[in-house]
């Protein structure tokens, strides 16, 4: 018998080069999103004004108040509102764009440069920019409506009730097309050509082979729009606080603009941490869903 004598296995350290490498992104990870999101979720629970020391625990009164209040009702509506709207018409002017970028074959890369150059403005600046091309005594639309002698059709586009969303709409969709038509274009470069050459020789026409070829084979590109379209116009924020401050009235006042108005401006910061935390619910289920719904139609195609 060999009376060698076996060495004692060393115990694996739980240090391991990939827990190393990983280690400062779960600490910052850790530092700057879960610790403050469950900072939040206690806050959402409190009375704090967001300066004194004093944080006064009042369990569900702050989502009582939510439930019950029509400014959220309000706010609530027009949320939904624009987000469907800007879902729909962003991914529409998104496809549009694609497919005409992806039709040129001279100074392509100018057009998508052209088409992307709003995405790079910060949103606060385009609403700037907006609210002075809309304003009623000196905007550029106004001032092209009397030069074409469509000066009836003068309006108070950020003031009036009836065209103050359709302006948030509109300059949304000026500047979030550009983002998705890069990732439409993607999807479109890889369809293959030969599809569309079968389907011209058998006689279909362009909106044939859209509607049978091209958009069922950009269902991929369609789900990760939509679900970024449908987050970022759930929390539009920047546009309504630069051109209308939520009015008039309260007609363009969103969910996250009332975080910031409540939780800011009116000293109420256990209220307005509770309003952000229904606005992650809500964003958290209707993406689950959309992301549920839109595979399977993936998975059918």
């Amino acid at each position: 018998m060999d009376n060698e004598t076996t060495a004692p296995k060393r115990k694996k350290s739980w240090l391991t080069p990939t827990v190393v490498f990983l280690l400062p992104a779960i600490v910052l990870y850790t530092a700057f999103v879960i610790a403050p999101t469950l900072s939040s979720a206690y806050l959402s629970f409190t009375s704090w004004d967001g300066v004194s020391d004093k944080i006064r625990f009042i369990g569900f009164d702050n989502f009582a108040e939510i439930w019950n209040s029509e400014r959220v009702h309000n706010a609530l509506k027009n949320t939904l509102l624009l987000t469907v709207v800007l879902v729909v018409l962003e991914n529409i002017v998104a496809i549009a764009l694609a497919m005409l970028v992806d039709q040129v074959r001279w100074a392509r890369n100018l057009f998508r440069s052209v088409f992307y150059f709003p995405v790079l403005i910060s949103g606060i600046v385009m609403g700037f920019v907006w609210t002075i091309i809309l304003n009623y005594n000196f905007g550029v639309l106004n001032q092209m409506l009397e030069m074409v002698g469509l000066g009836s059709l003068k309006a108070d586009w950020l003031g009036d009730p009836k065209f103050a969303m359709l302006s948030i709409v509109l300059s949304t969709v000026w500047k979030s097309a550009g983002y998705y038509m890069i990732i439409y274009l993607a999807g479109l470069q890889g369809i293959p050509q030969d599809l569309t050459e079968a389907a011209a020789i058998d006689g279909a026409g362009r909106w044939q082979q859209f509607r049978s070829i091209t958009f069922p084979l950009l269902a991929g590109s369609l789900t990760v729009c939509s679900v970024l379209s449908m987050i970022s116009s759930l929390k539009i924020f920047d546009q309504i606080a630069v051109m209308t401050d939520g009015g008039p009235g309260f007609e363009t006042e969103t969910l996250t603009y009332i975080v910031y108005k409540v939780g800011f401006g009116e000293l109420r910061q256990g209220f307005g941490t509770a309003m952000a935390m229904v606005l992650f619910l809500i964003i958290l289920v209707i993406t689950v869903i959309q992301v549920k719904v839109l595979r399977q139609r993936e998975v059918q195609l």
